[in-house]
């Protein structure tokens, strides 16, 4: 009698557990196919694009030069006018073609290793190519399979190549010390697709960080001039129409409700001299939009909670009531930054990078559908209303008593 279990004859189990082994190796080999190794390749970590003619762009990348990885600056390795970082560590190479895919394919040309963006951090836009317009050129970094979409995206006041050739005394190169300056959260941060989606929006408003050039301030071993981040860039329809500065961009901000961190200063009611500052540690911002008959508000509704870091009045804001007439002057000074703000984006350039659009269509679709095709002319005639409240948490243990004496020597 044979078993009710049927057992393979021995060279037939041998064949199968070949087989299965072969498979699994197969498996696990397909994995590596494509790999490529970081020696073999250009690793970018900063673009630039520039206009170029009337129909062609330059693009810029700045290229990590491992030959000066670890172990510093080898003899003859930093190139005038073409290092982008400290000690060379950073080599800059530009090459012109009618799209970037174009000039790519050229200043493959020039590089002795394979062009890889995957660690690409930045990318500068050019003012003049700005005022022509981006979306062509957006169109290549969000269908490009290497470029890394929430890469930071910066507009420059001027061409985007100075930028990446600037002396960088603290960071490893440029791309490093602007990716640092927008995890900051200190100005306006944009990724390639943040800006896409603002173009495509209702609104069709976009805002970009600005990278200026100012003096470096060693006297020694000057380098000239180096980069920074200083307010932004607005476009509309994807074309450049003007520039804010900080101070308007912090206002944008507040509207936005992208404020991290922030200190506000104020001169108190209570005095003619003196300064008190306080450093915001929580704040939200939320659009509330009416529509009453043609009347179309917004109302910005600011809440923020901070404390109170100097006081060089004579003025003790431990008492209750000196405290809340304090507070109700930080949120006028929030409401005049918000004020400005409004005025230079609204009425000056006629561009809703505020967010007005998107919170009609939420609250009133239908009335929004019925304007959305007329929405420049409809927009600079939105009333905007602010209330912003600011709480002080805490005020520290220092006291004008603590500090300051009277004319006559006798503590206050």
């Amino acid at each position: 009698m044979r078993s009710g279990k049927e057992r393979l004859p021995r060279s037939a189990a041998t064949r199968l557990l070949l087989l299965l082994f072969l498979l699994m190796g197969t498996t696990l080999a397909a994995g590596c196919w494509d790999r490529k190794e970081v020696n073999n390749l250009s690793v970018i970590m900063a673009t630039g694009i520039d206009k170029a003619g009337e129909d062609q762009i330059e693009l810029s990348v700045q290229v990590y030069n491992p030959r000066t990885a670890g172990g510093g600056q080898q003899q003859g390795m930093k190139e005038s006018g073409n290092g982008g970082g400290v000690d060379g560590q950073t080599i800059v190479r530009s090459e012109v073609g009618t799209t970037i895919a174009d000039a790519m394919s050229k200043l493959q040309e020039k590089l002795s290793r394979q062009i890889f963006w995957g660690h690409g951090e930045i990318f500068i836009i050019g003012e003049e190519l700005a005022k022509n317009g981006l979306r062509d050129h957006i169109d290549f970094l969000l269908r490009s399979p290497e470029v890394r979409d929430n890469a930071d995206i910066l507009i420059s006041k001027g061409p985007a190549k100075r930028v990446l050739t600037l002396h960088i005394p603290l960071e490893r190169d440029s791309a490093e010390m602007l990716h640092n300056l927008t995890d900051l959260h200190l100005g306006i941060a944009t990724t390639i697709v943040d800006l896409s989606r603002m173009l495509v929006s209702r609104a069709g408003a976009a805002v970009l960080p600005l990278v200026k050039y100012s003096q470096s301030e060693e006297q020694n071993g000057g380098s000239g001039k180096i980069s920074y981040l200083r307010g932004a860039g607005i476009l509309k329809k994807d074309k450049l129409v003007g520039f804010i500065d900080s101070d308007i961009t912090r206002g944008v901000m507040w509207i936005r409700n992208e404020i991290d961190r922030a200190t506000v200063t104020v001169t108190p009611k209570q005095t003619e001299s003196g300064f008190v500052t306080a450093r915001l540690i929580r704040s939200q911002t939320k659009l509330i939009p009416s529509i009453e008959g043609d009347e179309w508000t917004i109302t910005v509704k600011s809440v923020a909670e901070g404390d109170l870091i100097q006081n060089t009045t004579l003025l003790d804001y431990g008492k209750p009531e000196l405290a809340k007439q304090l507070e109700k002057d930080f949120g006028e000074q929030i409401d005049a930054k918000i004020a400005a703000a409004v005025a230079a984006v609204q009425q000056n350039m006629n561009a809703d990078i505020l967010g007005f659009a998107q919170a009609f269509h939420r609250k009133y679709p239908k009335e929004w559908n019925r304007v959305k095709d007329e929405w420049d002319e409809k927009f600079p005639q939105v009333k905007v209303t602010f209330e912003s409240d600011v709480k002080i948490e805490r005020q520290g243990l220092s006291s004008p008593s603590a500090l300051r004496s009277n004319q006559g020597g006798r503590s206050e």
